[in-house]
């Protein structure tokens, strides 16, 4: 960590991305939920919260590819060390003659066919949601590969390792992030309350799946980082951030949990507004706490990791 302004942009920037990776991934699970319902149709009641779904996939995957470029630029100036307004004449060197180009061109690839995968307003069948699937694991994989797993080689366990935990991470976070604060409060009608509570079931079963590939990968993540030594964590600004990165996940946990395990069959037995609001709260909290998660992710990202300050 340092004081470069260019520095900080660039993890602005990361989380921007991140965070943004993370709407399309759960609004597109949602706009299939919904689809698979016939949510789309005019007459349904749940029309609002599969237009929400839409919105946010479009939206995400744009602010996706936007940021994608932004980063580049930034990069750009990082490697060149020129000013942000003077890069320009070193991106297409940054881009064709350095391993962080080509890790970019494949993850921006990704966000395009995110941006494809997204655009039309239609429902979203099995066949756009494979390409989406496609368009997801293009961008995490390219992310990846410029990214601390890099230091292990091309295509090595490390880099797998770290794909998968954005794709979990991704989706988790997601699911959270856009029901909460965008899908959810759509289906807020008694009309729609079925559709709701149908939508969290599958929001929760699906968040098992994920949280646990987080947990997974990042404890293989941090030991990787840590290089064995656990002295790290005290030493270094970035064993700080690891350590607030997992206590803001361990958080989000206990309010995930707190939603499965109380609020949601609370919600399946009432079917009553007061709990329909007490679970989207809870999971805005937990939304919060994620995008946290997601800042913390992109400072790590940009810091000298624990094994090379220790070595």
């Amino acid at each position: 960590m340092n004081g470069d302004p260019i520095w900080f942009a660039q993890v602005a920037v990361a989380a921007l991305a991140d965070i943004a990776f993370a709407c399309v991934l759960g609004a597109v699970l949602m706009n299939a939920w919904l689809s698979s319902e016939k949510a789309f149709a005019p007459v349904s009641p749940a029309r609002f919260g599969w237009v929400r779904a839409w919105r946010v996939g479009i939206g995400g995957a744009l602010l996706l590819a936007l940021a994608n470029l932004a980063s580049l630029w930034l990069q750009a100036a990082s490697m060149s060390g020129v000013p942000v307004a003077e890069a320009g004449s070193a991106v297409w060197i940054v881009l064709t003659a350095t391993h962080a180009g080509m890790g970019w061109a494949i993850a921006f690839g990704g966000s395009v066919l995110l941006v494809c995968a997204c655009a039309s307003g239609a429902s979203m069948g099995g066949g756009r949601l494979a390409f989406a699937a496609l368009g997801a694991i293009v961008a995490a994989a390219g992310k990846a590969s410029v990214g601390h797993a890099a230091d292990a080689g091309a295509f090595s366990v490390a880099e797998i390792v770290q794909t998968v935990h954005l794709l979990a991470t991704g989706v988790w976070g997601g699911i959270v992030i856009a029901g909460a604060f965008a899908v959810l409060p759509a289906l807020g009608t008694s009309l729609a309350r079925a559709f709701l509570i149908r939508l969290a079931g599958r929001m929760s079963k699906v968040a098992v799946v994920a949280v646990a590939l987080v947990v997974a990968t990042g404890v293989f993540n941090a030991v990787r980082g840590l290089g064995g030594a656990a002295s790290v964590l005290q030493a270094s600004i970035w064993g700080h951030v690891l350590i607030v990165k997992a206590v803001l996940v361990a958080t989000a946990l206990l309010f995930g949990a707190l939603n499965r395990w109380s609020a949601l069959p609370r919600l399946q037995r009432t079917a009553s507004t007061v709990d329909a609001h007490t679970f989207t709260g809870v999971m805005r909290v937990e939304a919060l706490l994620m995008i946290g998660v997601f800042v913390a992710a992109a400072v790590l990202s940009h810091s000298v990791p624990g094994f090379a300050v220790g070595g």
